[in-house]
């Protein structure tokens, strides 16, 4: 399992691990996400996995590069970004350390499949030196063909030790009542639709309902895409706890500066950190990738 898992990995010069698909390198950038504090200070609670690739050292948002991975490669692929941010949120070494990854439950449709993916990510953790419990996995709410195969596989990972994140919350026809059910850890909120209905004073006060009825349940919303300053401090009046966006820290690759921008203990509302770290780096010139897809050129 060990060598399965590692044998496309790699650990570069500069620390961090890193994979490869076909001709493209595939790196981590981490985003943070800040916790409000109840003296109403933001603290980093953790972080979102993204991923960054490079081809011949250009960049290609993944956007452009994930159409680019033939389909039966999917899972793999998905499976070998979650550990490389799974591995550098590790090198972060912060209290709290948790990371959001990306989980797609279509991708590991059987039980055996699910299995190993869960003891991959298991790995992964032990590695990073992160217990199970602050890997986070992400699934949305409105993608998948199947709720079935959705709650199958949130609860194999929960009964496996790890949390559980619901993304995408309204930008479909989903009620809380069946986000309830799922018993995530937490609810992303979807930044668009949060953005619009900030605009109005019942929009707002919708977000105000449905934030209170989650945190009743024991479930954290989470509010993303936060891109300005105004937008963050409607979140403290609403009660959000968790917010991430460009208007509180923007992406980096790792390694990233985050430690020494943001200590750990409570800070004052920060400017927008811009993205001192997101250049993509020159072609690796030390160790090769192992080569990982048909697409070679």
């Amino acid at each position: 399992m060990t060598e399965s898992l590692y044998a496309n990995l790699v650990r570069d010069p500069d620390g961090a691990w890193s994979t490869a698909y076909g001709p493209f390198i595939l790196r981590s950038a981490l985003q943070p996400i800040f916790r409000r504090t109840s003296a109403g200070m933001l603290a980093i609670d953790g972080f979102q996995g993204l991923v960054r690739a490079e081809k011949n050292g250009e960049p290609h948002s993944p956007s452009q590069f994930l159409p680019l991975v033939e389909e039966q490669d999917h899972p793999r692929v998905d499976s070998l970004l979650r550990a490389i941010h799974i591995l550098n949120t590790g090198l972060l070494a912060r209290s709290p350390n948790r990371v959001f990854v990306s989980f797609t439950p279509d991708h590991y449709p059987d039980a055996d499949s699910l299995r190993i993916e869960t003891e991959h990510l298991r790995l992964a953790a032990h590695e990073a030196g992160l217990p199970t419990e602050s890997i986070i996995c992400d699934i949305s709410f409105t993608l998948g063909r199947s709720a079935d195969m959705r709650k199958a596989t949130i609860d194999a990972l929960r009964n496996a030790g790890f949390s559980i994140s619901l993304s995408d919350y309204g930008s479909g026809d989903e009620d809380i009542e069946r986000a309830v059910a799922l018993n995530p850890t937490c609810v992303k909120f979807d930044g668009y639709w949060v953005r619009n209905y900030m605009h109005n004073p019942a929009g707002l006060a919708l977000l105000r309902v449905a934030v209170r009825q989650f945190v009743k349940q024991g479930i954290e919303p989470l509010f993303e895409r936060l891109e300005e300053m105004w937008q963050v401090e409607l979140c403290e009046e609403i009660g959000v706890p968790l917010m991430q966006g460009y208007a509180l820290a923007r992406p980096q690759l790792v390694p990233t500066n985050f430690n020494a921008q943001f200590p750990e203990h409570p800070q004052p509302f920060p400017r927008a950190i811009g993205d001192t770290n997101t250049g993509i780096s020159a072609p690796d010139q030390h160790r090769p990738h192992p080569v990982f897809g048909k697409r070679q050129a």
